[in-house]
């Protein structure tokens, strides 16, 4: 392992933290309804489709929600009421890998 991370990396984990076992209740977009916010969100609704996940990803541009989450920049994935990535549109893959 190396001693200096890149900070895209430290930015996204997993929904639990851990090894995943935990239910998935509740996925978010949050965002201004930018272009990167709204591909976030078509990219989360992929993966949560692919994975059979019986959850509906909510899309949150409502500013008052959105900074109730504490994240500074803009998109972000909640899952589970928990900031799992910001400012980074995810891939496919990536998402698939923070569900777990």
């Amino acid at each position: 392992m190396s001693l200096f991370k890149r900070k895209r990396d430290t930015e996204t984990t997993c929904a639990c933290g851990e090894n995943c076992n935990t239910e998935i209740t509740s996925v978010k977009v949050l965002g201004s309804g930018c272009k990167s916010c709204h591909q976030l969100y078509e990219n989360t609704k992929e993966a949560v489709k692919q994975m059979g996940l019986n959850v509906e990803v909510e899309y949150v541009t409502d500013m008052e929600k959105v900074m109730q989450y504490g994240a500074m920049s803009m998109p972000v994935l909640v899952v589970n009421d928990k900031v799992v990535s910001v400012g980074k549109v995810l891939k496919l893959k990536e998402i698939i890998n923070v569900l777990c």
